[in-house]
């Protein structure tokens, strides 16, 4: 297995220190799960790791590349074509139709649409309507399916499922799994629900300014 994602030594601080020395590594066909308590760190963590904030201390690797050593350019390239991530907040065009917003991710990619992830996701009858008439729970389903309509070899996801129903929360989720496996990716997850973290490789605990494994 390939190793994907390696963070060596991370601290990091805002008006108090987040966390300090944190290492870890992941691999093709691995998942992470990291735990804690709001406040703790856990979204600047994954910030920090899929190239959106340089850290204050330490070093990140994906793909066997020191991503903040790099310039801005390639590292835009990483985030376009290598890594997807979800946020909490769904992000999506407004003025677009569900399929406009998965098509962008599409074309930016250079890949082609997943019809069978859409109706997997449960939202291949409301592609046609705008972002503004879905609910919310189809809007993070949409905003999900067009980070994986980008064929990602690592996804960082922050809360992913905090607009769903526990019942499609994990059928959302099985499917990303599965996508994992397949196609040999990492998942990178950050969630409150013990029960999903269970599904992941190995298990993390962000407590007291450190990553403490569970087992």
């Amino acid at each position: 297995m390939d190793i994907l994602l390696k963070a060596s030594h991370l601290s990091h601080a805002f008006d108090y220190p987040l966390f300090e020395d944190i290492s870890l590594s992941l691999s093709s066909e691995e998942s992470i799960a990291v735990l804690g308590v709001s406040g703790s760190g856990k979204s600047t963590l994954l910030h920090i790791l899929s190239t959106l904030l340089p850290p204050q201390k330490g070093k990140v690797e994906l793909f066997g590349q020191d991503i903040y050593a790099v310039d801005e350019e390639s590292r835009l390239k990483i985030r376009r074509y290598k890594v997807g991530i979800v946020f909490q907040s769904h992000y999506l065009f407004k003025g677009f139709s569900a399929l406009e917003n998965i098509e962008v991710a599409a074309l930016l990619a250079k890949t082609s649409i997943d019809t069978q992830l859409l109706e997997a996701f449960g939202i291949a009858h409301v592609l046609h309507k705008r972002v503004t008439q879905l609910s919310g729970g189809e809007q993070q389903r949409v905003s999900i399916a067009r980070v994986m309509t980008k064929r990602p070899k690592l996804i960082f996801a922050d809360e992913p499922t905090g607009n769903l129903d526990r019942e499609t929360a994990y059928e959302v989720m099985e499917e990303i799994f599965k996508y994992v496996k397949k196609r040999a990716s990492g998942l990178f997850l950050v969630t409150h629900d013990e029960k999903l973290a269970e599904r992941c490789s190995h298990r993390f605990l962000l407590e007291e300014r450190r990553l403490k494994p569970l087992h």
